[in-house]
């Protein structure tokens, strides 16, 4: 077993963290209904499911488990994580400026930069020294100047901040899923299962999600690159979310706190109490068993609301549509 997946183990998320308390300004409004979106999100009816983990796979200090009996009510979720093209119909209705942006730089994964554009002289996050702080990085420059997105229109939107995603929802009627809706919509279905479709990674020897290949974090396998997919790239679970593994981390609506499952009042909504971090789920591109295993349904991930980098997004949801 890895260090990673021993009980107590303190890897730290593959993410790294803006500490930076940014004003935020007032969401715009733009020409879009808010109704715009109500076809493209998928209705679930609700109801009982077990949310957590009771294995050693996890890290204590997220405090994936116990696992327990939730009930959620009915709402609604996209299929995929928002896109490039999603996000600049947005920008464009309402000259949103995100967070990166407005601070100049952004987190971006040194594999993601040619070796000839990768700063020398800065500091690395403590404890993540494959992260580089790049100037001007973004949603629209993904690897920072010289990157664009024009080719990765269907791939999930990065390097947006939680203010970001909240802006979105903002402007097209929707907003976060909490932590509960988000794993009760990506378990599809099943029970106490490891992944969204199964307790085995890879079966029959077909991946199943866009995570790390190769060795960590230096030797990506031959025809791997690090990088996000396109957001339909696999098949889709039970409910039909895509990209529920890998990929992107998404955030959720709440505050993060690993004391979850020992807070009865977090039990029926979101986490409310400001804690300073807010809960993101899923996993990204850069985990691997040997480091990070949060690619598990079960597993949890946070970070600062300002933060941003090139592997995390989000997902939108709303509440059920009454007939």
């Amino acid at each position: 077993m890895s260090a990673a997946a021993r009980p107590g183990g303190v890897k730290p998320c593959c993410v790294p963290s803006a500490n930076a308390a940014l004003p935020q300004p007032r969401p715009a409004a733009g020409p879009r209904s808010p109704d715009a979106l109500r076809g493209a999100l998928l209705a679930l009816p609700g109801g009982r499911f077990r949310m957590g983990a009771d294995g050693i796979e996890g890290y204590a200090a997220d405090g994936e488990g116990p696992s327990m009996a939730l009930d959620v009510a009915p709402f609604r979720i996209a299929a995929t994580t928002v896109t490039n093209r999603q996000f600049a119909e947005f920008v464009r209705a309402t000259r949103h400026v995100t967070d990166a942006e407005r601070l100049g730089t952004s987190f971006v994964f040194y594999l993601q930069v040619p070796e000839a554009l990768r700063p020398s002289g800065r500091q690395a996050p403590s404890g993540l020294p494959w992260w580089l702080e790049i100037e001007h990085a973004s949603w629209q420059r993904p690897e920072g100047p010289g990157s664009h997105i024009y080719a990765r229109a269907d791939h999930p939107v990065v390097h947006v901040s939680w203010h970001d995603a909240q802006a979105y929802c903002a402007w097209s009627g929707t907003r976060l899923p909490t932590e509960a809706e988000w794993e009760y919509a990506a378990r599809g279905g099943l029970v106490d299962k490891r992944y969204a479709w199964g307790d085995e990674l890879a079966p029959g020897g077909e991946a199943q999600c866009n995570i790390w290949q190769g060795e960590f974090p230096n030797a990506p396998a031959a025809g791997w690159l690090p990088g996000t997919v396109p957001v339909q790239a696999f098949g889709a679970n039970g409910y039909g979310l895509h990209n529920v593994a890998g990929n992107v981390w998404e955030w959720c609506a709440d505050w993060f706190s690993p004391d979850y499952f020992r807070d009865p009042a977090a039990r029926d909504a979101a986490h409310a109490a400001p804690t300073g971090r807010r809960s993101m789920r899923g996993g990204s591109f850069l985990c691997h068993e040997s480091y990070c295993n949060r690619y598990r349904v079960a597993a949890r991930g946070s970070n600062t609301p300002a933060s941003a980098s090139s592997n995390c997004g989000f997902r939108v949801a709303g509440d059920a549509v009454e007939r």
